[in-house]
């Protein structure tokens, strides 16, 4: 991990292509500006790990047992 202090209106530059500008500092809260290219995706870190949580549910395996309860539905036409 690299960790840089930056002023309000000092950049970091990634790749050539991806640039974090520092726009404001208000306590212990830093509000940044990011350019990117826009195939390049960019989620808050909450947010990715909600995406990679909800990710591993959908992939787990079903428990069919439960599907019994269906067979006393009856559909109409």
């Amino acid at each position: 991990m690299l960790a840089l202090t930056r002023k309000i209106g000092e950049r970091i530059i990634v790749d050539d292509n991806i640039i974090f500008t520092v726009v404001d500092i208000k306590g212990d809260n830093v509000r940044l500006a990011i350019e990117a290219p826009k195939e390049i995706k960019i989620y808050r870190g909450e947010i990715y790990e909600a995406i990679i949580n909800e990710n591993k549910q959908s992939a787990s395996p079903v428990n069919l047992n439960n599907m019994d309860m269906l067979k006393g539905i009856k559909t109409f036409k």
